[in-house]
């Protein structure tokens, strides 16, 4: 593995890397889709066992002091953490029988859907406490519900913006936006690519971290949001052509396929670090090391508006139930523990990511009302779960359904497609028919 992915996987810890090939998970979504696995009560006493991915040194750590101190604080449940590595992760729980996961799991988020199909997670509403269910974001529940019911909590979620650097942009007669209510059009922001590129030695103003490839689970997460913005969707009412493909969605991938000619290939890591270049797509996990290289340069703004409004991905790493748990209640006892300010405030200051509970995003340093990420608390507190996307809302969850592995993989090969020179059309419309063929050959993943 690359030095580049190697980077990119660190971000995993905002749930973005799907490290497993995600198509593996389709290849396991044949089953009968009842989906109604659920878990036992149980005592609510004795030992549990859970199950996390290793991400950064400084999360795992965060997860074991949580564990440690759940431990001490009471005698009545003893939990047993397991940690995987992040690259083995998601391909155990899809490779492990039912009655071999632990009573409680991480999971990544648009992995929860095919989990659920395959009868690997219950419901935990009747487990977690209704404190622990109301205080999580509307926007981190977006991700974890399936008909009505809840199957995942996340203590933390994502979202992406674009990095500016003040100078340059200044340097350039650049007008740029400072919230989401002045963002910028497409138009705009290509006349703001022109604009830099005058003044720029090689041309190259953007970095779309086009060194982690755009084939991938980066692709979906990070350029989805361009046919969201246009009005557009990747599967729409259980269908891919009409959405995907819709002459506003095409459009949409023609001005990004022209902005390639701007973007730094960006094959060190460091093109917006080192100055190379004025804007850089990308998540909140970059802000520590752009905070750092820039100081009071660097601005944060929001994607721009391709006439729906602008949007964002979002999601992450979640919690869940076991669905062969026989201790559903001691479950659920340690997921409220879990995500109470304490735990939730420790990891998102190892990692950086946005809280995924009201009351430590409100008293977060980094998000909180006048804070330096601001914008993407504002985002988060405009969700559209992942079917209702109108103009006034932002962050839009991935499609939950077991077939997200499908549609990701055909999208985010015609995404790398089209940057690479393919006709926008012709490759939106073979990817349409391929997520459609694959739904049609499953039954629609419908989970009653």
């Amino acid at each position: 593995m690359s030095s580049t992915n190697r980077r990119f996987r660190r971000t995993a810890s905002t749930g973005l890397a799907l490290a497993l090939p995600l198509a593996a998970l389709a290849a396991c979504g044949g089953g009968s889709g009842s989906g109604n696995a659920s878990a036992e009560a149980g005592s609510g006493k004795g030992t549990i066992s859970v199950w996390a991915h290793q991400g950064q040194k400084s999360e795992a750590a965060a997860l074991q002091d949580a564990v440690k101190s759940f431990n001490s604080s009471q005698s009545k449940i003893k939990v047993e953490l397991k940690l995987i590595p992040e690259s083995d992760y998601t391909k155990t729980i899809t490779t492990t029988d039912a009655s071999q996961l632990p009573d409680v799991m991480e999971f990544d988020g648009p992995t929860m859907a095919n989990f659920v199909y395959n009868k690997k997670l219950a419901p935990i509403d009747s487990y977690v406490s209704a404190k622990t269910l109301a205080n999580a974001t509307d926007a981190s529940k977006s991700q974890g519900e399936i008909g009505g019911k809840h199957y995942g909590l996340g203590m933390f979620d994502s979202g992406l913006g674009i990095y500016g650097n003040k100078k340059l942009l200044d340097a350039a007669g650049v007008k740029y936006p400072t919230s989401l209510s002045d963002d910028w059009t497409a138009a705009q922001f290509t006349a703001a690519l022109k604009a830099l590129k005058a003044k720029d030695p090689d041309g190259k103003t953007l970095d779309i971290q086009e060194n982690n490839g755009l084939a991938n689970e980066w692709g979906t997460y990070g350029f989805a949001p361009i046919v969201w913005s246009a009005g557009g969707s990747l599967i729409k009412d259980g269908k891919a052509e009409g959405a995907l493909d819709s002459p506003a969605a095409v459009s949409a991938m023609k001005t990004f396929q022209s902005w390639k000619t701007s973007v730094d290939p960006n094959t060190d890591g460091n093109a917006f670090a080192k100055g190379r270049v004025a804007l850089s797509w990308v998540g909140h996990w970059m802000y520590p090391t752009y905070s750092k290289a820039l100081g009071d340069d660097l601005v944060v703004l929001p994607l721009p508006d391709f006439g729906n409004g602008p949007k964002t991905g979002q999601g992450s790493w979640s919690w869940g139930i076991g669905a062969d748990s026989k201790n559903a209640k001691a479950a659920g006892a340690f997921m409220d523990n879990l995500l109470d300010d304490t735990n939730v405030t420790a990891m998102t200051t190892a990692n950086g990511a946005v809280p995924a509970t009201k009351t430590a995003l409100a008293a977060s340093p980094l998000y909180k009302q006048g804070g330096p990420l601001q914008l993407f608390a504002d985002q988060l507190a405009k969700p559209c779960g992942d079917s209702d996307i109108t103009k006034s809302c932002v962050a839009v969850t991935r499609p939950v359904t077991a077939g997200y592995p499908v549609i990701t993989s055909k999208f985010s090969g015609a995404l790398n497609s089209i940057y690479g020179g393919a006709d926008p059309k012709s490759a939106l419309a073979k990817a349409a028919r391929a997520i459609d063929q694959d739904f049609s050959d499953n039954a629609g993943y419908k989970i009653p």
